[in-house]
């Protein structure tokens, strides 16, 4: 047998330690498999980049444990599997973060959401773990919930070696191989890996931790844009049959051929209409209607652009003026009264042409229709809690309806 090259990577020892983790956490041997290993001599310790490699210093691995190995080993696929690059490069828009000191302390409040349950049953804390209680911190809080309670200084002023890669924080290190770089995982790829682990945790919930339960969670049911599942409702309600569909004697049906001396009409697909009913009331604030403003534009966009077809009611517990829309910036809402949209779809119903489909923007507080209306219904939604009866609005202990079964439902924000 060769000797081993001075200072190579010590491949047997690395991969022993992965097997380890995988014993003490199976619900994340998917993950753990699917990282590629590339031995670099510019990372101080291990990292991640968000393409699913592992670079790993030679002299880290001869310095560690095995069994500390296979705790960093579980460490660093956490990062990527809570997505910390993507929440941290969110976070810097969001809060107007720059530079390399507030690059650490998204790696250090990245570190922190996983290390306050990784360790234990089975899987030591390694050397150098941050965790919360060092910073005077709390258990159990996200990266970002981290992150606006602690500022670099004498606290942190030890963890400035830290540095678990563009996968921890989302800032490019010149080690990194980046998206055209070999064995990387493809975003399909990354969403699979996320998917097994989701199942092996739910499958098996009291194995794992409260966090990786809430995460599992999270990745099945993962939180999705309104905005684009409001259009594609409002879409899927304007496609459906019998909506925006009209008999028309300009092209003849085929049919015809059959019968001689007579021409029938052919069915064909008009661009719907869309009425948009606007909960005005005193319960939807004025950031909400901003809101819904928002929306008509982009209903507007989601049948074609044909602002034309697209009409607006603002309605409290009377319905006011049908409005065509020109531009949403140009419609007045009118109300601060009660609530009672069963006057706005009334109205919506008996306007001429009539509409294919209707979409109301409301909180919910309202009486709804005891019919289901002849043409499709969606019901974009303001955040509030929902009960299952209804009662007098006026009461404190008032819990509004929620909206009923025939309707397709999107929550607004």
């Amino acid at each position: 047998m060769t000797a081993e090259p001075a200072g190579a990577l010590d491949l047997d020892k690395l991969y022993a330690a992965r097997l380890q983790a995988v014993r003490a956490r199976p619900y994340l041997a998917t993950a753990l498999f699917a990282l590629h290993v590339v031995e670099s001599r510019q990372v101080p310790t291990m990292a991640v980049d968000k393409h699913w490699r592992c670079y790993v210093s030679p002299a880290f691995v001869d310095r560690m444990p095995e069994e500390d190995l296979a705790a960093v080993w579980v460490h660093e696929v956490s990062h990527l599997l809570r997505e910390h690059h993507a929440r941290s490069d969110r976070v810097a828009r969001e809060r107007g973060l720059s530079g390399a000191g507030e690059r650490l302390r998204m790696n250090i409040a990245a570190d922190l959401e996983i290390n306050d349950d990784a360790y234990g049953d089975g899987l030591v804390q390694p050397r150098g773990a941050v965790l919360p209680f060092m910073l005077r911190l709390d258990e159990g809080g996200l990266m970002e919930d981290y992150l606006r309670r602690f500022r670099l200084g004498p606290l942190t002023e030890d963890l400035s070696w830290l540095d678990c890669g563009s996968g921890a924080d989302g800032a490019d290190r010149e080690w990194d191989l980046g998206p055209d770089g070999a064995h990387g995982l493809s975003d399909q790829e990354r969403d699979g890996v996320r998917f097994r682990v989701a199942q092996a945790i739910t499958g098996r919930p009291g194995d794992a931790p409260q966090g990786w339960r809430r995460w599992a969670e999270e990745a099945f049911h993962r939180p999705q844009p309104w905005r684009e599942l409001l259009g594609a409702a409002v879409r899927s309600a304007a496609s459906a049959a019998g909506a925006g569909e009209d008999y028309s004697y300009g092209r003849p049906s085929r049919r015809s051929a059959g019968l001689p001396g007579v021409v029938l009409p052919s069915l064909r697909r008009r661009p719907p209409r869309v009425s948009v009913v606007i909960d005005t009331s005193a319960s939807v604030s004025d950031a909400e209607l901003g809101s819904a403003l928002l929306e008509v534009a982009a209903i507007a966009r989601a049948v074609g652009g044909r602002r034309d077809l697209v009409s607006v009611l603002s309605c409290d517990a009377a319905a006011r003026t049908v409005q065509p829309l020109c531009r949403a910036e140009g419609i007045a809402l009118v109300g601060g009264g009660g609530t009672d949209l069963r006057a706005g779809f009334t109205r919506a119903l008996r306007t001429r042409p009539a509409p294919d489909v209707v979409v109301a923007l409301t909180d919910g507080q309202t009486p709804w229709p005891r019919t289901r209306p002849a043409c499709r219904t969606v019901v974009g939604l303001f955040p509030r809690q929902y009960g299952d009866t209804s009662g007098d609005e006026d009461d404190p202990d008032y819990v509004p309806a929620a909206p009923p079964a025939w309707a397709r439902v999107v929550e607004i924000g």
